[in-house]
């Protein structure tokens, strides 16, 4: 069936954008188009989990993933990569195998859940740079335990977070680069040179940056302004106004091309819950303070985001002042390319019609799946 949609690309042009099938099949020139934001279906690479369901609960189901898929669709997610944090091999296989379960058995949560994100166990024991990640859990890389997580996970582990400077990181990265996965640097006390010889195995991203890092670093060299300065590494960054200060995340911002920058949400299950004190599977004891800062109880360090990346979005239009075109970019085209998505990311005929529908405050009204509305805000 034939339909369309009009309105606003970021940018502000007014387009009338037609699809059939699934798929876009025309965009045309709209100049009387309704002032609402059109914008491809955003795409988060590191999702814990978000209104209650975690993807790293000990009671993890297919059901919990197929119902993640419809709460990140409420935020404007048209695509995303459940994230596996570290725990005992068991644990992490079990996790992928469910989450393989869930695509095999749903179209909808296939389309959605574009690969799993693992991250850790290999990464750094020191405080600071582990985060909320539990010690006792972490190892050395394993080519073997990774193959093994792809035979559990039916080949859809597509992004692993790494420490580079652990032993045998150098050819764990140029194994899984070798089968198709992103290798990411992450929760790392790296020197320089550790930074420069991960993206020479063939890294391509760094992980939430700026965040799981030591309270205090020397002024240079650090491995902060090592990964800035590695053009070949894509920087992604929570934007939720806790993990990083404005204008520490502006500063980054211009310290990276565009094309080589990306927003995520790192959102936990407690995503959306009022204010409180929670116990978790992973960090335990947490804290959500009533101004959406979640920490380890008894301690002002963070334990996850409580954002969804539609906030990160409009926060980083809203108060880092970057245009809703090139925070979009950071949502949708740039994760896009990164992981070799070639029919998402932007609007365009041929591409999926995934779309999400923003308000003049840039809140999501409405969110398109494949053409068809999976989603609509009540009040609208």
């Amino acid at each position: 069936m034939n339909a369309a949609i009009a309105g606003r690309v970021p940018g502000g042009r007014g387009v009338r954008i037609h699809h059939s099938g699934g798929q876009i099949t025309a965009v045309e020139p709209y100049p009387q188009a309704p002032r609402r934001w059109l914008l491809p279906g955003m795409i988060d690479l590191q999702v814990n989990g978000y209104a209650g369901l975690d993807v790293n609960g000990p009671d993890l189901t297919p059901s919990v993933i197929h119902e993640l898929v419809r709460s990140e669709a409420s935020c404007g997610v048209t695509g995303f990569f459940p994230t596996v944090v570290t725990a005992s091999e068991d644990r992490i296989t079990h996790a992928l195998a469910v989450i393989a379960a869930a695509r095999y058995e749903d179209t909808w949560t296939r389309h959605a859940v574009l690969g799993v994100h693992v991250e850790g166990p290999y990464l750094s024991s020191e405080d600071g740079p582990r985060g909320a990640h539990d010690p006792t859990q972490l190892r050395a890389p394993s080519i073997d335990e990774f193959e093994r997580w792809q035979a559990a996970a039916d080949g859809a582990v597509r992004i692993v977070t790494l420490a580079p400077e652990l032993p045998g990181a150098a050819d764990y990265i140029r194994h899984i680069t070798g089968r198709g996965v992103l290798a990411a640097v992450g929760h790392t006390s790296a020197s320089p040179a550790q930074i420069t010889a991960a993206a020479d195995a063939g890294a391509r991203m760094s992980t939430h940056l700026g965040n799981g890092v030591h309270a205090l670093l020397p002024r240079h060299p650090n491995y902060i302004w090592a990964q800035l300065a590695e053009t070949r590494l894509t920087a992604s960054f929570i934007a939720d106004g806790h993990h990083l200060p404005v204008d520490t995340f502006v500063a980054m911002l211009r310290a990276k091309a565009r094309r080589r920058r990306i927003l995520v949400s790192d959102s936990v299950a407690l995503a959306g819950a009022p204010a409180g004190q929670y116990r978790t599977p992973v960090g335990g004891v947490v804290t959500l303070r009533p101004d959406g800062r979640l920490v380890l109880s008894g301690s002002d360090l963070l334990a996850g985001s409580a954002s969804s990346l539609a906030d990160c979005l409009r926060w980083t239009v809203q108060r880092a002042g970057l245009s809703l075109r090139n925070a979009t970019a950071m949502t949708t085209y740039v994760p896009a390319a990164l992981l070799g998505l070639g029919d998402r990311g932007d609007i365009l005929p041929g591409y999926w019609a995934d779309l999400a529908v923003l308000s003049s405050d840039f809140s999501v009204t409405q969110t398109i799946v494949r053409g068809e509305v999976v989603y609509e805000h009540p009040a609208r």
